[in-house]
């Protein structure tokens, strides 16, 4: 999978920028706020139709304009897709090869990225939300019915919540609700358990090319219950259990929108006992280890890594480069750095 070209129009602080990009390292060069960040959002964007940065899509339209636009030509094996996508105040249009999309997925099953941002060093000691994000992108990239699963989820949550929040809560409509929450949470749990699972097995050998050690690093689920064959009795008493704090906060309290994984570093928490150091170099092996769950060559992600080396000293910074010399396509933004072989576009002001 390859990004060969990539238009961009009043995006951000482009007024019009094209670029043309090739497989390996692309390297994205320049000073501070020119907009190199700008240029992987809006690669990232193409595979998941939102800033990175947590901001509106009315953000991205650069200012005093009424609208932007992000064009790619992506190579996937020997078939090229054309993906426009126009964002306006009133919404945004997505076409693959001049059709409109009917789903979010559609573009999904396009194209693929994956991306590591400077936040993403404290994703061992951030809230669980960071971390099921990963888990929930990851898994809705790998599978179509993982995200049919977690829509129909979050669909029945709404409704569960909403009715928590009734003046007066239907008893009957609440039961109905929790057993429907409790049917669709089983099949994401076997989702989570068996992807978290696969990561296990590849994580130590990501780690150890990138540090050159031998830590032993396994991944912990936690879910909100024990995932055995009583799992729906299992899910019931919890949520009979917090019956009477749902009630007072009008809000779900328990459920799979609550779980999280923490990763042992030589069966210590790494978020407690681990440096920083280590922190870091496993949240990046971690963020990577989704390309390595990907067999077909031509659907191997795209990888972005956003200003990820002025993290790391110079001999990491070599490891880590000669490790992503296995790679289909990587972009890389930062401020100095020149990589031997490496593909580099110059950003000025």
């Amino acid at each position: 999978m390859i990004v060969r070209k990539l238009n961009l129009h009043n995006y951000r602080n482009y007024s019009s920028k094209q670029f043309e990009f090739k497989p390996g390292i692309n390297v994205i060069l320049g000073e501070n706020a020119v907009g190199k960040t700008n240029i992987v959002e809006a690669i990232y964007y193409l595979s998941l139709p939102r800033s990175f940065r947590g901001v509106d899509d009315i953000d991205l339209i650069k200012y005093g304009e009424d609208y932007a636009s992000i064009s790619s030509k992506v190579e996937i094996g020997k078939i090229n897709r054309d993906i426009n996508i126009v964002i306006s105040k009133q919404g945004r249009q997505i076409t693959i090869n001049n059709k409109p999309i009917e789903r979010i997925s559609d573009l999904a099953k396009t194209i693929n990225v994956i991306l590591f941002e400077p936040k993403d060093v404290l994703l061992f000691k951030g809230s669980p939300k960071e971390r099921r994000n990963f888990l929930d992108i990851s898994l809705t990239k790998q599978t179509e019915s993982y995200l049919s699963a977690i829509t129909r989820y979050n669909k029945v949550l709404k409704e569960r919540n909403e009715v928590l929040k009734q003046d007066k809560v239907d008893k009957t409509l609440l039961e109905t609700t929790t057993e429907m929450l409790i049917k669709t949470a089983a099949p994401i749990v076997k989702y989570r358990e068996g992807y978290l699972k696969d990561i296990n097995d590849i994580l130590n050998k990501i780690t150890r090319a990138l540090t050159g050690t031998h830590e032993k690093i396994e991944i912990i689920y936690h879910p909100f219950v024990a995932n055995d064959e009583n799992y729906e009795t299992n899910a019931r008493n919890a949520f009979n259990k917090a019956l009477e704090t749902d009630l007072k906060h009008k809000a779900t309290s328990v459920g799979i929108h609550r779980e999280d994984f923490s990763i042992n570093l030589f069966d210590k928490d790494i978020a407690t006992f681990g440096s920083q150091g280590q922190n870091r170099l496993v949240a990046l092996a971690l963020k990577l280890s989704p390309y390595f769950l990907i067999e077909d060559k031509d659907k191997k992600p795209i990888v972005v890594l956003d200003d990820v080396m002025s993290e790391l000293d110079e001999k990491h910074q070599q490891v880590l480069i000669k490790f992503l010399k296995k790679f289909e396509q990587v972009f890389i933004t930062t401020t100095k750095l020149v990589i031997a072989g490496a593909s580099h576009y110059e950003i000025k002001k």
